[in-house]
């Protein structure tokens, strides 16, 4: 098994056991494992399995005493613990090394906390446990919902070289084929430019300057004036308009613009014929589809030329008006269970600042 920040102990994935087995080491229930390299990332989980597992000879393991002990520590205690800024300042403050930092036993033993009574540790982990329960299962909802979000654009678009979609709304089933053409000539597109930055006083304007990775940003981290615009390729988008990233990392990405702004080269900025919301949905329904066609292993960057080329089957106004309302309304769906899954995580969060008082604070 390995251990991840995210699922805890798991098996590793294309991975054999040798024959000699001597070295591995044996991690049972409520015992410990990390990866000393990577402690510092969050590289550590509590095995909850009946079953013993094996981890890497370069894994460090370790258990909690046994309850008995006048100074036990619950494993279900200390793993919540783990969450606690203590424990965040402790393993970032701690170890050896360079830009990975080594933290072993030795260092995790010397580390100095506030341990209440066995039945406290236990009313403390119950609680957290709840929470968490929770939050796994509004998280397991998100996940339902943008599955289903995923299957209706499915569904309620063309598959790619056909002409109308598998499910229909009943007033539009006898309307016939979809019209098929392309982006570039359904839409209107261009795209922006950065002013030079050696003139500081083409920034700190009043206008926000939306890259790549703040297209569906409510505010930009930069803004630039109106010489930037007037002395560069920059160019102004308006609330609504869809954008999509086509370098970096967001390539392919796509958003309805929530900010009047300028953008740069690296954002094509569309505004449909008729409905924003349809193409931006439709986008959304291939972008798996053009990632896997035209980007490397998923990555790489698009061209203004590229996404134009794509193939968009167009229905009567009134039909992508109803499917981009249906589509919208889905996004809603997931945004607000996203947003509860956020808060969910903050209480959960302050909670623990509350229920692990640092030692500093009560010797105040």
């Amino acid at each position: 098994m390995g251990v991840r920040k995210e699922g805890g102990i798991v098996p590793m994935e294309e991975r054999l056991v040798s024959g000699d087995i001597a070295r591995y080491k044996k991690v049972r229930k409520n015992w410990f494992a990390y990866n000393p390299m990577r402690l510092n990332i969050g590289s550590i989980a509590r095995w909850q399995g009946d079953e013993e597992v094996l981890v890497s000879p370069d894994y460090v393991v370790f258990r909690c005493l046994a309850r008995s002990n006048s100074a036990s520590i619950l494993p279900e205690y200390l793993d919540h613990f783990r969450s606690s800024t203590q424990w965040d300042a402790f393993t970032n403050e701690s170890g050896d090394g360079g830009v990975r930092i080594r933290i072993y036993y030795r260092d995790i033993a010397r580390m100095r906390l506030l341990l209440p009574s066995v039945s406290e540790q236990h009313k403390i982990a119950d609680c957290l446990s709840s929470i968490d329960a929770l939050i796994a299962a509004e998280a397991d909802r998100l996940e339902a919902l943008k599955a289903h979000k995923r299957g209706l654009m499915q569904q309620l678009f063309p598959a790619p070289g056909e002409t109308t979609p598998r499910l229909r709304f009943p007033e539009f089933k006898e309307a016939g084929e979809w019209e098929v053409k392309t982006i570039g000539n359904s839409s209107k597109s261009f795209s922006g430019g950065t002013p030079s930055t050696a003139n500081l006083d083409y920034y700190g304007g009043g206008i926000p300057f939306i890259r790549s990775g703040e297209i569906d940003a409510i505010e930009a981290q930069l803004t630039i004036t109106i010489q930037g615009i007037e002395n560069s390729s920059a160019k102004m988008v308006d609330v609504g308009d869809v954008l999509i990233a086509m370098y970096g990392a967001n390539s392919g990405k796509a958003a309805i613009s929530k900010i009047s702004g300028a953008i740069n080269q690296a954002i094509l900025c569309l505004r449909h014929e008729t409905n924003n919301e349809f193409l931006y949905q439709y986008w959304c329904s291939r972008q798996e589809w053009v990632t896997a066609r035209y980007l490397q292993g998923g990555q790489g960057n698009l061209s203004a030329d590229i996404i134009k080329s794509v193939p968009i089957p167009t229905p009567h106004q009134v039909e992508q008006a109803k499917i981009a309302h249906c589509l919208s309304a889905m996004d809603r769906s997931v945004d607000a269970q996203r947003e509860r899954l956020a808060t969910l995580k903050a209480h959960k969060s302050g909670l623990v600042q509350q229920l692990f008082p640092a030692i500093d604070e009560v010797s105040a």
